[in-house]
């Protein structure tokens, strides 16, 4: 069906006339928890008409194509609906995670050149509307539009008019759709624009190599504003016309009561709950997970020992690296089928138009052979075409984006060369000279019967320059010591130089507005 559909607008009405009464779309039942008005349904018929109401709505408010509208919801129905909707009026859509405040957002608004901000108050933001008032004030020519009765200057309302085929603007491939932002781990988060073309180009990945169809319901626990939620879930949803059932916030109860009812076949869910749920027979037993077949992950190397327990009950754990940027590489049963070597190596991607090339830092040499770590570059038809305000050094004079992100090739016995993630290039600590991969570290200790979860970084000596640290989450009811790690590291036979030599019991790891930890929060601990 996708082949002949080249814009999102275009999938939205394809899918709405093929699929017509079926339930497209779902709130969580946890609605209320978050956000007013009750958990509701809608067919795809139904989405579409709402869409259509909505497009009106900003029409008649003065949003034209090429205009930018910022929208700052939770995972609700209205945040589906008004993308769409932007999309529809030819405005490019600017979704802001709904954990940014002040900082963050008088950056976007400023670099965006928005000229209307959608958003509502929520039990946790019950002053979420006057606040995003006083900061609009700053700024001239944005109006605020809000869903629910705290109205501001535009309020919004879910109300379906007649689908008709009306389009107030026919929009290009190469017309840009989205405005997404990066987690800003270094500085203020950067602003990545997305043509149709893109995003279609990222759901076309998902939809072929993770077999998603038109009888999935699809669970979608991200939030819908950035490569995670929107290239993962959302357009894999209209490129085959499933079902979409949201989630937020991540709440274990709720997510597992959800599969159950809802008859999730593909999710998404972080590594330190898909290993905790391993180490939980009886939290796993007590939920029926029969309809699931794939879940994908990623953020964090996977550990071996969990890929094979969930592939030992017959669900697929597919590793995921992704960026907003259109850097994408998938894991799956059917390109890697060991379930070991899928948790730690990536396919060389096999698309159309795509290119990688793992390239030295100091020489810009392209690394051919196996075990030389180098940055992993990336181009083709899912990457962007760099950041707005953009310094420009983003791609290298090849065209290539440069990710940021070490790998190098794995010394396999498998027939097709894999990739192996070794660490982000600012996550490494050199101890004496000597480079520790964090991730490598973290991806140990993370296999230890007592930490849920944990973050690897240096601290400094004045003697090494620095040493390596870490905090820990641990399992409930544990409290692990330094010596019990390293005696657990040393049995796994690693290099003495990677050894922790401190380590910090915390509740939680701190994370930023798209889930990635904050090490840079945890590093400053250490330097006060």
């Amino acid at each position: 069906m996708y082949d002949s559909i080249n814009t999102i607008d275009g999938l939205l009405r394809s899918a709405a006339l093929e699929r017509n009464d079926e339930v497209a779309l779902a709130d969580a039942p946890n609605r209320t928890d978050f956000f007013e008005g009750n958990s509701q349904r809608w067919t795809w018929r139904e989405v579409n008409s709402i869409v259509q109401s909505l497009a009106t709505q900003l029409h008649n408010r003065g949003v034209r194509a090429g205009g930018a509208v910022g929208i700052q919801l939770p995972n609700v129905c209205e945040l589906i609906f008004t993308i769409l909707a932007c999309i529809r009026v030819g405005a490019v859509a600017v979704p802001f995670p709904i954990q940014h405040r002040n900082h963050e957002l008088r950056s976007g608004l400023s670099t965006a050149q928005i000229q209307l901000f959608v958003t509502a108050n929520r039990s946790d933001r019950t002053d979420q509307v006057k606040t995003v008032a006083a900061l609009l004030a700053e700024f001239e020519n944005i109006k605020l539009a809000t869903f629910g009765a705290d109205a501001g200057e535009v309020n919004l309302h879910l109300t379906p008019e007649p689908a008709e085929d009306k389009a107030y603007n026919h929009a290009s491939p190469d017309d840009i759709a989205t405005i997404c932002w990066t987690s800003g781990t270094t500085g203020v988060p950067k602003g990545v624009p997305r043509t149709h073309s893109m995003w279609l180009a990222s759901s076309r990945v998902q939809v072929d190599e993770l077999s998603i169809s038109s009888s999935d319901n699809i669970l979608c626990p991200f939030p819908v504003v950035n490569m995670a939620g929107i290239g993962g879930m959302l357009m894999p949803w209209l490129t085959v016309g499933a079902s979409l059932i949201l989630h937020q916030p991540l709440d274990l109860t709720v997510f597992l009561k959800q599969i159950q009812t809802e008859g999730i076949t593909y999710t998404v869910a972080p590594p330190p709950l898909l290993n905790m749920l391993l180490r939980n027979e009886e939290l796993l037993n007590s939920v029926d997970l029969s309809s699931i077949r794939i879940i994908s992950s990623g953020s964090a190397p996977l550990d071996p020992w969990m890929v094979k327990g969930w592939q030992d009950r017959n669900i697929e754990i597919v590793n995921v690296f992704g960026s907003n940027e259109g850097a994408a590489l998938l894991s799956t049963m059917r390109s890697v089928p060991d379930p070991e070597e899928r948790a730690r190596f990536f396919p060389q991607p096999n698309r159309q138009g795509v290119s990688i090339r793992i390239v030295d830092f100091a020489t810009e040499e392209e690394i051919v052979e196996s075990r030389r770590p180098g940055e992993l570059r990336f181009a083709g038809p899912t990457v962007f075409s760099g950041y707005l305000q953009s310094a420009g050094d983003e791609f290298d004079t090849d065209g290539y984006y440069k990710t940021g992100d070490i790998f190098q090739w794995a010394d396999t016995s498998s027939s097709s060369r894999l990739l192996q993630f070794v660490d982000r290039a600012k996550d490494i600590i050199i101890r004496g000279g000597m480079n520790i991969s964090a991730a490598e570290v973290e991806a140990l200790i993370a296999s230890h019967q007592d930490v849920l979860e944990c973050a690897v970084v240096s601290f400094p000596d004045p003697d090494l320059g620095e040493k390596v640290g870490v905090f820990v989450v641990p399992i409930e009811n544990t409290i692990p010591d330094l010596p019990a790690i390293v005696n657990f590291l040393r049995t796994l036979e690693i290099a003495s130089y990677k050894l922790p030599e401190r380590l910090e019991i915390i509740d939680a790891l701190p994370r930023n507005a798209v889930g990635k930890v904050t090490k840079s929060d945890l590093r400053q601990k250490w330097r006060t």
